[in-house]
């Protein structure tokens, strides 16, 4: 079992920058690859970046290629977003997930309950 915790959301301008960190119970937290997700209102859940275990594998979507960075520490347990030249589109919660198989799918095993983050013009 594994809990995770979001932190580092909030309120930025356009062209800012917010780092998220995904907090994870367990002594197994280096085994799982680690999503982030998000959710704007009305609107699907959509995959923005994905890292493996060892954290040499990273994925992401083309909306968030080369603005966002996906990294973890495995001795804090920790995963994190940075988020760099934020745009208004990017407003929604952000999740993330721990699961078995590096992947854009929503296939994760566990969940956190997210983080806000609110991109004002």
């Amino acid at each position: 079992q594994v809990q995770l915790v979001e932190s580092g959301g909030g309120l930025v301008q356009a062209g800012g920058s917010l780092r998220l960190s995904c907090a994870g119970s367990g002594r197994t937290f280096s085994s799982y690859a680690m999503g982030w997700f998000r959710q704007a209102p009305g609107k699907e859940r959509e995959f923005v970046a994905a890292i493996g275990g060892t954290g040499l594998s990273t994925y992401y979507a083309d909306s968030v290629k080369g603005r966002f960075t996906i990294s973890r520490d495995n001795a804090k347990h920790k995963a994190y977003l940075q988020m760099n030249s934020l745009k208004p589109e990017d407003r929604a919660v952000y999740l993330c997930a721990a699961g078995r198989k590096l992947s854009s799918s929503k296939n994760y095993d566990y969940w956190g309950q997210g983080t806000q983050v609110t991109v004002s013009l």
